[in-house]
C-alpha cells in the first residue's frame, strides 16, 4: 500500500499545484493549469505513471515536516542511522510558467541520497523524449516540455532518470524542474536558493495581511493559505481541490474530478476571504463569478473551469488503476450540465453579501441577477439533481427550494437597501410562496425535521444550512428538531454524514466518509442554538483531523481513521475559517451575519 492521503502536503504557485509525500516523492503535478493535465500521476497509478522522489538510501528512522511559518514552503526532515537531511520544496508564485524547486540540505552526519525521476505527461500516458542539452535534462511530449536542472550526475535507468549522491553536514544540492511549451526554448538557469527565499517572502507578505486575531489564528491562516494556493491567479477562480479521483470510499467508484470552480462555494468562500481581510481576492472571486455566470440563466452551470470553461465532458482513464485500486479515474465532470436550482440562490447571495462587505456594486451584476430571477420564477417548482449532484432521478430537494427562497429574499433586500430598480412586490410574493411550500412539504412532523426531499423521510445534512441562510431563525423549534434528527441519524464518531448513502437513490453503490463541511455546519448550528460547549468540542475535533501540516480532505473515515476524497479540499478549509470566526468573540462570521437578517 502506498501513502495515505494525509501523508501528502500541498505546494503551489497560484496557477498550478503539486502534492509532496512524506517519503520525499512528488506524485501529483498539474501542468500548466489545475485542469489541463498532469505530469506526475503516481498517486492514481504507480511509479511508472510519473513520480519525482528524492530520499535517503536505506532505512529512515523518523520523518518530520512542516511549512515554514506563514508560507507554503515545505520542509521535510529525514533522520537516518548516519545523519539528518532536509528537503525544502517550493513553487515560487508570480511566474508565467511553473517552476518546482527542491533543495536538499545535509543537517548533520553523512547521508547517501537517491533521486528517481519518472516523467509522464497526460495522466501517465505519454512517455516523453528525453535528452541532455547544455547541462540540463529536457523531456518533450506533445505540447509539454520539462527541464531538469541538477548539479549531480544523471543517468538513464529503464524509462527513468536517476542519480545517487552522498552529502555531508553543510552540503546543499539544488534541483529545479520547469515546465515550458514544447515549441519554445527552455527557460534560463534557476537560482534555487533565491527562488525559495522569494517564495517564502511572497507567502509571508500575503499571510501577514490576515486580520483574524482569535484563538485559532494558526489554523485560520493555514486554511487561508490553502485557499490562496487553490486560486487560479489570472482569473480569480478557486478550484474545489487540485486533484481528481481520490475516492470517497477506498475501492469505491465515487471518484470525481474536483479541479473546477463550483458556484455553490461562492458565498462561503467570499466570506472566508473577506473575514481574513483579503479584499483583493474577494473582488477577484466576485468578478470571476460574474463572468462565469454571464449568459442565458437557463444555461447556468454548476461548475466551471478556472477561466470559465463550460464544456467539461467526463472521461475515464482506463490505464490508471486509481488510488488504492479505486476505479475509475475520471477527468471532467458531468455534473456541470445538471440542473441544480440551489446555485441560483448561491450566486445571488454571494453578490448580495459582496455588497454588504463593501465590494462596489456593478450594474452588470444586477442585470445578471434579474435574468436569473426571471428564470427562477418559473423554474423553482421543478425537481432537480440537488446539492450533492446525485446521478439518480431528479427530486424536489428541500435544500434546493430553500436556496431559491434565498435568491428572492436577497433580491428583495438588495432593492430595499440600495434603492435600485426591481419588481420587489412580485419577488416578495414568490419568496413567501416558496417559504410556505417548503414548510408544508419539506418538513416531516413524525421526525420533527426537514428532510432531503418532498415526501421523503430521508435526512440530509444540507438542511443544516436552513438557519445559516436565514430561512428560519435558530429559535424556531423546527431548526432544533432538524439538528437533533441529524444527530440521531447522520452522526458517526461525532462527524456528519451528508446522507444515508444506503437508502438515498443517487444511482451509485453506497459507501463514503463523513463530509467535513457538513460537520463544520453542525458546529455553526450549535453556536446559533446557544450550545457553545458542543460547538467548541466539535470544532476542536475537526481541527484534530487535519494532517501534520494542517490540511483537510473532503471527507473522513471514522472507522479507518483516515482522510478521504480529493485533497486538500477548499470547502473544508472554508468551513474551518468561517466556524472559527463564528466562535471567536467580537469576530463576525457568516452565521452571525445571517441570523441578524
Amino acid at each position: 500500500m502506498g501513502l495515505r492521503i494525509e501523508d501528502y502536503a500541498l505546494i503551489g504557485d497560484t496557477r498550478t499545484a503539486a502534492l509532496v509525500g512524506r517519503d520525499g516523492s512528488i506524485d501529483w503535478l498539474c501542468l500548466p493549469r489545475f485542469d489541463s493535465g498532469a505530469c506526475f500521476a503516481a498517486l492514481l497509478g504507480s511509479r511508472e505513471h510519473g513520480r519525482w522522489q528524492i530520499a535517503p538510501v536505506g532505512d529512515v528512522r523518523s520523518t518530520r515536516r512542516r511549512y515554514r511559518e506563514g508560507t507554503l514552503v515545505l520542509e521535510t526532515e529525514f533522520t537516518t542511522d548516519t545523519g539528518v537531511v532536509r528537503i525544502v520544496d517550493a513553487m515560487p508564485p508570480d511566474e508565467a510558467t511553473p517552476n518546482l524547486v527542491r533543495q536538499v540540505e545535509c543537517v548533520s552526519g553523512q547521508v547517501t541520497m537517491r533521486m528517481d525521476l519518472v516523467i509522464r505527461f497526460d495522466y501517465g500516458w505519454i512517455v516523453p523524449w528525453v535528452r541532455k542539452a547544455d547541462g540540463a535534462l529536457l523531456a518533450v511530449g506533445g505540447p509539454d516540455a520539462l527541464e531538469l536542472q541538477a548539479p549531480v550526475a544523471l543517468r538513464g535507468e529503464g524509462l527513468a532518470t536517476v542519480a545517487d549522491f552522498t552529502m555531508t553536514a553543510g552540503d546543499r544540492v539544488p534541483f529545479a524542474l520547469s515546465w515550458y511549451p514544447s515549441h519554445e526554448a527552455p527557460p534560463p538557469p534557476i537560482d534555487v536558493p533565491a527562488e525559495i527565499a522569494r517564495a517564502e517572502a511572497w507567502w509571508r507578505a500575503w499571510s501577514a495581511r490576515c486580520v483574524y486575531q482569535g484563538p485559532w489564528r494558526e489554523a485560520v491562516v493555514g486554511s487561508l493559505i490553502t485557499l490562496k494556493a487553490l486560486t487560479y491567479r489570472p482569473t480569480g477562480g478557486i478550484v474545489a481541490a487540485p486533484t481528481t479521483s481520490l475516492p470517497e470510499a477506498i475501492g469505491g467508484v465515487r471518484n470525481w474530478d474536483y479541479r473546477y470552480c463550483w458556484l455553490r462555494d461562492a458565498t462561503f468562500t467570499l466570506y472566508a476571504l473577506r473575514l481574513g481581510g483579503y479584499e483583493e481576492e474577494a473582488h477577484a472571486w466576485r468578478d470571476w463569478l460574474l463572468r462565469a455566470a454571464a449568459g442565458s440563466p437557463d444555461q447556468l452551470h454548476v461548475l466551471y473551469g478556472v477561466a470559465g470553461e463550460r464544456r467539461l465532458p467526463e472521461l475515464t482513464l482506463p490505464w490508471l488503476p486509481g488510488y488504492e485500486g479505486s476505479a475509475p479515474v475520471r477527468i471532467g465532470n458531468d455534473a456541470a450540465t445538471q440542473l441544480q436550482l440551489d446555485i441560483y440562490g448561491e450566486v445571488i447571495d454571494a453578490l448580495f453579501q459582496g455588497r454588504k462587505l463593501g465590494i462596489a456594486p456593478d450594474a452588470t451584476a444586477w442585470a445578471v441577477q434579474r435574468r436569473m430571477l426571471e428564470f427562477l420564477e418559473g423554474a423553482w417548482q421543478q425537481p432537480d439533481e440537488g446539492i450533492w449532484e446525485v446521478r439518480g432521478p431528479r427530486q424536489h430537494f428541500t435544500h434546493s427550494k430553500i436556496m431559491t427562497w434565498v435568491a428572492f429574499d436577497r433580491a428583495v433586500k438588495t432593492v430595499e437597501a440600495s434603492q435600485i430598480d426591481g419588481p420587489v412586490d412580485r419577488w416578495r410574493a414568490i419568496r413567501d410562496a416558496i417559504h410556505a411550500d417548503v414548510c408544508a412539504k419539506g418538513f416531516d412532523t413524525t421526525q420533527d425535521a426537514f428532510t432531503q426531499a418532498y415526501g421523503s423521510s430521508t435526512l440530509d445534512a444540507s438542511l443544516l444550512l436552513t438557519a445559516l441562510v436565514g430561512f428560519l431563525p435558530a429559535s424556531d423549534p423546527r431548526i432544533g428538531g432538524t439538528v437533533r434528527a441529524i444527530e440521531r441519524e447522520l452522526l458517526q464518531d461525532g462527524l456528519v454524514m451528508r446522507y444515508r448513502s444506503d437508502i438515498t437513490d443517487d444511482g451509485l453503490p453506497p459507501g463514503e466518509g463523513a463530509f467535513l463541511a457538513c460537520s463544520f455546519w453542525l458546529a455553526d448550528n450549535y453556536a446559533l442554538l446557544g450550545r457553545r460547549d458542543d460547538a467548541l468540542a466539535l470544532f476542536e475535533h475537526l481541527l484534530s483531523l487535519r494532517n501534520d501540516v494542517g490540511l483537510l480532505a473532503e471527507e473522513y473515515d471514522p472507522v479507518a481513521r483516515r482522510l478521504l476524497g480529493n485533497f486538500p479540499q477548499a470547502f473544508s478549509h472554508v468551513g474551518l475559517v468561517n466556524t472559527a470566526c463564528n466562535l471567536t468573540p467580537q469576530q463576525v462570521g457568516p452565521a452571525d451575519e445571517r441570523k441578524k437578517r
